[in-house]
């Protein structure tokens, strides 16, 4: 658990709720996040595809500052900062971190907030 503490707390900036000795509840930047104590780490999965979850941002300047946090606290890097589908509806700005325990967290900017639940007519979701 101190483990989780210092990624997602010290890390992240996340608040900590309510803990006990197996579990902690975090405010995930306004969202419930709970963590649970295992004996035994997942291996380290190859690529994002198919265990991640993400957050989205609505103002680029929230999202350049979990980006500098991230940096700043040397937090684990799975994917650099990128933009993708430029010039697109869905054009959005990414990076992926990789917590303590192989979690892997995507955190994105859409430049047209439409993208994030419309743009049902478009065919590609993710790079698969």
């Amino acid at each position: 658990m101190a483990q989780a503490k210092e990624f997602y707390i010290h890390g992240l900036g996340c608040e900590l709720g309510r803990e006990s000795r197996l579990a902690l509840i975090l405010n995930f930047f306004g969202h419930q996040v709970v963590t649970h104590f295992t004996p035994d780490l997942p291996p380290p999965q190859k690529g994002i595809y198919p265990r991640h979850f993400g957050l989205i941002f609505t103002t680029l300047e929230d999202w350049q500052r979990i980006l500098a946090r991230a940096k700043s606290q040397g937090l684990n890097f799975y994917e650099p900062e990128k933009l993708r589908f430029p010039g697109l509806i869905t054009e959005h700005r990414t990076f992926f971190l990789a917590d303590p325990f192989h979690n892997l967290i995507e955190f994105k900017f859409y430049s047209h907030p439409e993208a994030i639940f419309g743009g049902r007519e478009l065919a590609q979701v993710g790079d698969r």
